[in-house]
């Protein structure tokens, strides 16, 4: 995959590189001559499809890839939807759960090799593969912590705080903010929020626990938690760290380091490979849905199950439909008040409307250089949120900046800007050139995104922004009711004069008295809770400040929410304008504020004002917050700090300033509103991982396996591995493991979750010395295939027609007796007896899941008989060796008369030609046809091979 094949019938058009003439690359925009076909330009294909056209060319073998793919692809316009087309990514990316079993796997086929005579080492990943340790930690000690406000009372100002170690911090008492209800020994002084001055010192203090007020060493809480990590997973991370050494193409990136998909997008992309001086587009599979977040950096990639990625490993193509690729045409310039959360969703809600389900989506036009490539990341990575398989933002300018932004070598760039250039990947906003034809358009204008917020009394009533006061106004006149107040004329613009700590205010109705800063939801994003700290902090140094009856609060939702509002320096200046941290979990959504200074309450009430609060969470109904609060507002963490700023709803951000700052100056939203540079500003490196470093790892060519491991064990998938394929053989006198119904999910068939105590898999792991509290998890297990085996059909929720209620377990009938279904299988297997699925519609429908082919496959399933399947699980079963075969139009197991306890042998063809019939006759003397579901020769020629990974190992013979 990354290099040109050599069997290629378009060796030609491999050029050198313009200025580079050491790089070497397939110069598609040149094929015209070769054939007809070929001299349609690829100016009219999305970018997108020149992607897989370029892998088409590099990558044809007359086998695997034909030429007629490559025609096909470059034909897009007429045969989208109508053909299947292989595609050849550059490279995959795994996590731990998916990747452990992928592993085992090629170590188990180096075995194999070797027992066969062959050369072990030349077993290795066909192309580049980066495994993620990310889903292995589990939280065993968790402690809240706060950051203490900056400079609280007391003390000098004027000179630098001492830097204390967080793991020698000597205990103290939580800072106030000057209340007058503080009973401990503080001096409010200038830590007050209503200080006309901040000071810049901001002092290192000791974090504390909220509930103790005893200092928190954090780090000792990570240490703790990686501790039990590298413990419980001593043997899978030894696993990964050798197969790391010995393999060839295969990375591991080490726990604690990140979460796949941002590993994928921070690290891992290359945007253009370069091997050997050759170059060719940057690609990605992977077992992670976020996959598709790549896309956003001009890199062509998608999520795909465990069998899918492990087949690309072994050197074999994606195999999907030519997809249709909708256009998504962004224009005009979004809001100043737009936070990247309007802009996505924005997006999103237009492409579900525009129904991409299944479709690829391309974005172009003049707003597309407006979005930062944080946006288009986003963006990429809602895929699921409309159903598309992925969005593509092809490279351009802003790609380049940021990639230089990101630590890429100059010299590396320049010769990426002219490789994408040369093969017309480049979008290049400047030019004349036309855009490429899209199978159907969608058009959004930015500036139709305005930022929103909700109520006063329902989430579902949106109220633009720039709307916010008329729309008040008119709740205040209309009759009570969903929106109205139904307040007099005459009394909609009292005032209600009230003394709080020694100071008088006036309330009116609008004033806010509680705003709540919540990470919920869509909130939890980061940029629109860094782009709250960053209004605080401008707020604050411009000399804005919160009037203290307001009940402000700021609920992280996380402690690693807290961790970046801390690290990013923003967090002081939240606190100093009341937003401080209050703990961690649902509050203000749920009515958990607490009471309202009772001065303030008994002018609500004198007055019967309409009192407001604002909070970014997803819940307003009228009085949730507080009785005597009746408008309620969510909006974005910004906006809420904006408005508490401002005291009121009844306010024109464009038109009416939100306080006065110093010196009398007045202070609008525009002049303190963080830009969508300022949230893009900082970048993170990979650091060491100390513990990985010090974990030793076996370098032998072999893997060592250790016979009493509950969590690594040799999978027998290459028990009869020999170097000839042979035809398929008579499936004869099979008896039914499983009689199933309609929509069959491989989350019924795949073992998943937590480990049930009375559990095949949990009678296998307590007979080798195990706890239940041992246990783990299935995935922590993939790589035990006795584990995994004994999970498979596990689910409680599985509905067995021989048993006639959910429950795992089947007939085995030689004897008779009700059994867990790996216990009849096994039984079936010692007895020599083969089995068989019977299946009603939609078999395999859900996620794809490698486990759900691999484990009725050790089950000792030969076939699988259904009136329909879902199409990736159909390939996964030919991947494994497992033959798909479907009833006849109109037919199934109640037409036909079978109950499911006969016996069925199944005659094959030694020619098998693909949708040819079989014939299967039972022990009643019933025959009928059916349809072998192999839709191309190389489908047929991985199932005569006992599956992909039969197949691959032969060739390493």
């Amino acid at each position: 995959f990354f290099s040109p094949h050599p069997g290629s019938p378009y060796q030609p058009v491999i050029e050198a590189l313009g200025n580079y003439p050491q790089k070497k690359f397939y110069n598609v925009s040149k094929l015209g001559g070769t054939n007809q076909l070929l001299c349609f330009t690829l100016d009219t294909l999305p970018y997108s499809i020149r992607v897989l056209f370029e892998s088409s060319v590099r990558n044809c073998d007359g086998f695997v890839v034909k030429e007629t793919d490559a025609m096909n692809i470059l034909d897009w316009k007429t045969k989208q939807n109508n053909v299947e087309v292989p595609f050849c990514p550059a490279r995959v990316v795994l996590q731990d759960f998916t990747g452990i079993p992928a592993m085992v796997d090629f170590a188990a086929m180096r075995e194999a090799v070797r027992n066969a005579g062959g050369d072990p080492v030349k077993v290795n990943p066909a192309c580049p593969t980066d495994l993620t340790v990310d889903h292995s930690l589990q939280i065993d000690f968790s402690k809240c912590a706060i950051q203490n406000a900056p400079n609280p009372g007391g003390g000098d100002s004027q000179k630098p705080m001492a830097k204390l170690s967080p793991l020698k911090a000597q205990p103290r008492k939580v800072p106030c903010r000057g209340q007058a209800g503080c009973k401990g020994p503080c001096s409010a002084g200038d830590s007050s929020r209503n200080s006309g001055q901040f000071s810049a010192q901001i002092e290192n203090t000791p974090i504390l626990c909220p509930f103790h007020l005893q200092p928190v060493p954090e780090p000792e809480t990570v240490l703790k938690n990686q501790e039990m990590e590298f413990g419980r997973n001593r043997e899978r991370l030894q696993f990964f760290k050798w197969s790391s050494k010995v393999f060839k193409n295969v990375s591991v990136i080490p726990p604690e380091t990140g979460m796949a998909h941002q590993v994928n997008l921070e690290y891992l992309s290359r945007v253009v490979f370069e091997v050997k001086d050759f170059l060719y587009p940057d690609s990605v599979v992977g077992t992670d849905s976020h996959t598709t977040m790549v896309n956003g950096l001009g890199i062509l990639g998608w999520g795909v199950g465990g069998i899918e990625t492990e087949a690309v490993m072994l050197g074999m193509p994606v195999t999907l439909t030519l997809p249709e690729v909708v256009g998504c045409e962004l224009t005009g310039t979004a809001s100043l008040l737009a936070t990247s959360i309007d802009i996505v969703l924005s997006i999103t809600k237009h492409l579900r409307q525009a129904d991409v389900a299944g479709k690829f989506v391309e974005f172009f036009g003049s707003g597309v250089s407006q979005l930062s490539v944080a946006d288009r990341t986003t963006i990429a990575n809602m895929c699921p949120e409309y159903g598309a398989i992925l969005s593509f933002f092809p490279v351009d300018n802003v790609t380049l900046k940021h990639l230089k932004h990101t630590g890429f070598d100059k010299a590396k760039l320049e010769v990426m800007e002219a490789y994408l250039k040369a093969v017309k990947l480049f979008r290049n906003v400047e030019s004349s050139s036309r855009e490429p034809e899209y199978s159907q358009v969608v058009q959004i204008s930015l500036s139709s995104i305005i930022p929103y917020v909700s109520g006063p009394k329902r989430s579902q009533d949106r109220v633009a922004v720039n709307n916010m006061k008329s729309d008040f106004q008119a709740c205040l006149n209309e009759k009570s009711g969903v929106k109205g107040f139904q307040i007099a004329v005459e009394k909609q613009n009292d005032i209600v004069p009230v003394q709080y700590e020694g100071n008088e205010y006036k309330l009116s109705h609008g004033c806010i008295v509680i705003a709540a800063v919540i990470s919920c939801t869509n909130n939890c994003n980061p940029s629109v809770m860094l782009a709250a700290g960053l209004l605080a902090k401008k707020a604050v140094e411009a000399g804005l400040v919160v009037k203290p009856y307001i009940r402000t609060s700021l609920s992280p939702g996380s402690g690693m929410v807290t961790h970046y509002l801390s690290s990013s320096g923003v967090l002081p200046y939240l606190s100093k304008l009341g937003f401080e941290v209050v703990g961690y979990g649902c509050s203000t959504c749920v009515g958990n504020t607490a009471p309202l200074p009772e001065a303030i309450r008994n002018a609500i009430k004198q007055g019967d004002i309409i009192a407001c609060g604002v909070l970014s969470g997803t819940k307003n109904f009228e009085g949730r917050l507080c009785d005597c609060v009746r408008a309620n507002y969510l909006a974005s963490p910004p906006l809420v700090v904006a408005y508490a700023i401002a005291g009121t709803v009844r306010i024109d951000f464009e038109t009416e300033p939100l306080g006065t700052g110093f010196n009398g100056k007045s202070i609008y939203l525009r002049d303190i509103w963080p830009t969508r540079g300022e949230l893009h500003t900082v970048e993170e490196e990979c650091k060491g991982n100390k513990r990985w470093n010090l974990l030793e790892a076996p370098e032998s060519t072999l893997f060592p396996w250790d016979l009493k491991s509950t969590y690594i064990r040799c999978p027998s998938f290459f028990d009869k591995l020999a170097k000839e394929p042979v035809s398929p053989q008579l499936i004869e006198n099979a008896h039914v493991l499983l009689y199933l119904g309609d929509s069959v999910t491989t989350d019924h068939i795949s073992p998943a979750g937590s480990i049930a105590r009375s559990s095949a898999a949990a009678k296998y792991l307590t007979n080798k010395g195990l706890t239940p509290r041992e246990f783990n998890s299935y995935g922590a297990r993939r790589g035990n295939d006795a584990v995994m085996t004994r999970g498979t059909f596990a689910n409680i929720k599985l509905l067995n027609k021989f048993i006639g209620k959910p429950a795992p377990k089947t007939i085995h009938f030689p004897s008779g007796q009700t059994l867990d279904v790996f216990e009849a299988a096994e039984l079936y297997q010692k007895e020599g007896i083969p089995v068989i699925i019977l299946a009603g519609k939609k078999y395999g429908l859900g996620s794809s899941r490698d486990w759900a082919a691999k484990g009725p496959f050790l089950l000792g399933v030969k076939a699988v008989l259904a009136e329909s399947y879902e199409k990736v699980h159909k390939s996964q079963l030919i991947g494994i060796g497992i033959a798909p075969l479907q009833f006849l139009p109109g037919e199934n197991p109640s037409t036909l008369g079978l109950t499911g306890r006969e016996q069925f042998s199944i005659l094959f063809s030694p020619e098998l030609s693909p949708g040819m019939t079989l014939d299967i006759k039972t022990s009643t003397g019933k025959v009928f046809s059916v349809i072998a579901l192999f839709e191309n020769d190389m489908e047929i020629t991985l199932y005569k091979y006992g599956g992909s990974l039969n197949f691959v190992a032969r060739r390493f013979l």
